[in-house]
């Protein structure tokens, strides 16, 4: 029996609608939730915090070159097992997980494209493909793209996202192909062959200290993590705690490492920029 005699109002909930799942991204840095169609017309920047999310290697090109001027290049090769690899995963199966999920054949693609209407050689990894890192196959494309801009006499470019280094599965051929990358990229600086390099998060490890490191131009993407060792290890090394932005594109800028700190929307004039003022008069 009810105390109070007041009519009971029952609420009909509203069935709630289906959200199809993909349509939104929430941005790791602040959180925001964006609109898939917004966040891509952004070119995968978010529009509150300017977060720079990770891309993929096609991603990479189609918001950088000319509409339909990329030709893929040495896309035969294909990485072995020269040390049988076993752990908890073997080194052929985690290459045939990275073939199935991203589509590669490796962690690099390399060829020929414009840029404004100017030709240049480029090269672009992946960190989907064993978080970018370099084996055999990585090295010999950079290489062969390097030896490219060379016989050409076209400029070289090459994105970085390796968080990798150098692929510890296959030993000493891996660390090989840091020597080997350097050596063609060294050809090009002799005859005057602009080589811009694109540093993006992450560039790590044995990348970083060949081919990544050692452009005429450093450019890097805002706020990506770039050097050898990681914060982490370096601080357990050193028992020390690290300055404020440690590794961080604008950290390595004050202090010489990289030469440009370029929002993505910019990155196309930058490297127009550059490429103008390296260009022989």
């Amino acid at each position: 029996m009810r105390i109070f005699k007041k009519s009971l109002k029952y609420k009909v909930r509203k069935k709630k609608k289906n959200i199809p799942d993909g349509l939104w991204s929430k941005c790791p840095k602040c959180s925001h939730l964006i609109f898939n169609k917004i966040l891509d017309e952004n070119l995968k920047v978010c529009p509150k915090c300017t977060y720079h999310f990770s891309l993929t290697c096609w991603e990479r090109i189609d918001y950088l070159v000319d509409k339909g001027s990329f030709v893929k290049m040495y896309n035969d090769l294909y990485s072995c097992d020269p040390l049988e690899f076993e752990g908890p995963k073997t080194y052929k199966m985690k290459l045939s997980e990275a073939m199935k999920c991203t589509g590669l054949n490796e962690a690099a693609v390399v060829g020929e494209a414009r840029i404004k209407n100017k030709e240049v050689a480029l090269g672009v990894t992946d960190s989907r493909f064993i978080m970018g890192s370099m084996g055999s196959v990585v090295g010999e494309k950079i290489t062969l793209i390097a030896e490219r801009a060379f016989e050409k006499r076209i400029p070289l470019m090459i994105i970085s996202g390796s968080g990798g280094g150098a692929r510890m599965y296959e030993g000493m051929l891996s660390l090989m192909q840091m020597a080997k990358t350097c050596g063609a990229i060294g050809r090009l600086k002799k005859e005057n062959i602009p080589f811009i390099s694109i540093l993006t998060n992450p560039t790590m490890g044995g990348v970083m200290a060949s081919f990544a490191g050692i452009g005429d131009v450093i450019i890097a993407e805002p706020d990506a993590l770039i050097g050898f060792a990681g914060p982490r290890v370096i601080k357990q090394t050193i028992k020390q705690d690290l300055p404020k932005g440690f590794q961080s594109s604008e950290f390595n800028l004050e202090r010489g490492l990289i030469d440009i700190v370029s929002h993505r929307k910019q990155l196309k004039d930058n490297i127009i920029k550059v490429l103008n003022y390296l260009e022989p008069q």
